[in-house]
């Protein structure tokens, strides 16, 4: 009974935590698209509660955002999931982790509790979820421009801004425009709060592929070579660091991520090569992440410039 409880309990009670913060956050986007305003325009923005104690009935406007984004997490994690369950590798339910971010939430995770057999497997493990998240972030991209149909008047004060497009951004947005021509750029819009989702899943699925530690990027790069697994993890955290200083300061965390014992990489067994359908797999993984990754995803966010 107890077992039962900790495998299905946690992480219903964490998805739905995660369904309440990410909903709040989602009303208070909702309201600042239908007023034709940037998505975080005032301080109060980033933390909604009290707003939303003052208009309770606006909650229900979140569902676009958090259902749009808790699908797209649950469906990255999923694929991992069904990768361990196909390769008989025992592991947790996806975990969703409510956290007081722009988002409502900290990402998804699943637990792997048992050894990983081969590098074929820790491939399918690591590469599945980026995949799967990757096209469902690119289906909320897609509707979310189609809904967003109005530029911002004028260009009024935020506290986020976001910073240089991803790849997949703005190759989306030229391929829609064939087809519907009003559609502002990301940048220019008052986004709807399904393309806020697509776009954070996006950049969820760039963090998740770095390469090294226990991230989905690690395991690739693991199953690739693991001696290049061990370069990069030793020194990513310094070109972190670095990218902290200069473009994005949340890099700094990644990097002091990578640092911490838990992500020390488990020793897979690596007696066969990886197959060559897995290393196709590694190729697209490494073109996943070029086409979601940018050093500044938040303009004015460098250590340098929140030190001024």
């Amino acid at each position: 009974m107890r077992s039962r409880l900790r495998e299905y309990g946690l992480p219903a009670l964490l998805l739905g935590a995660s369904v309440v913060a990410t909903t709040a956050n989602g009303a208070r986007f909702m309201q600042n698209f239908l007023a034709g305003l940037p998505a975080v325009a005032r301080e109060s923005d980033l933390w909604p509660w009290g707003w939303l104690l003052d208009h309770p009935r606006l909650f229900v406007s979140g569902f676009a955002f958090s259902g749009t984004l808790l699908g797209i997490l649950l469906i990255h994690e999923f694929g991992h999931y069904i990768a361990c369950r196909a390769h008989r590798i025992q592991s947790t339910l996806p975990l969703v982790l409510p956290a007081p971010t722009l988002s409502g939430t900290a990402g998804a995770v699943i637990r792997i509790r048992s050894r990983i057999p081969s590098r074929d497997a820790l491939m399918d493990v690591g590469i599945y979820g980026p995949l799967a998240g990757y096209a469902a972030a690119l289906a909320a991209l897609a509707a979310g421009f189609v809904l967003s149909d109005g530029s911002l008047a004028a260009q009024p004060a935020t506290i986020v801004r976001f910073g240089s497009e991803p790849l997949t951004v703005s190759l989306a947005h030229r391929a829609l425009v064939h087809w519907f021509p009003s559609i502002p750029a990301f940048n220019q819009a008052s986004p709807h709060p399904v393309l806020l989702a697509g776009w954070i899943g996006l950049f969820i699925t760039s963090l998740n592929l770095i390469p090294g530690g226990q991230l989905d990027g690690g395991h690739i790069l693991y199953a690739v070579s693991p001696r290049l697994h061990r370069i990069f993890t030793r020194t990513l955290p310094v070109a972190l660091f670095a990218a902290g200083v200069f473009y994005w300061a949340g890099w700094i965390l990644w990097g002091v991520l990578l640092l911490v014992p838990a992500m020390r990489h488990p020793k897979v067994p690596d007696v066969l090569a990886l197959s060559r359908g897995r290393v196709a797999l590694a190729v697209a993984g490494a073109a996943i992440f070029l086409l979601t990754f940018t050093a500044t995803p938040f303009r004015d966010a460098s250590l340098l410039q929140l030190l001024r």
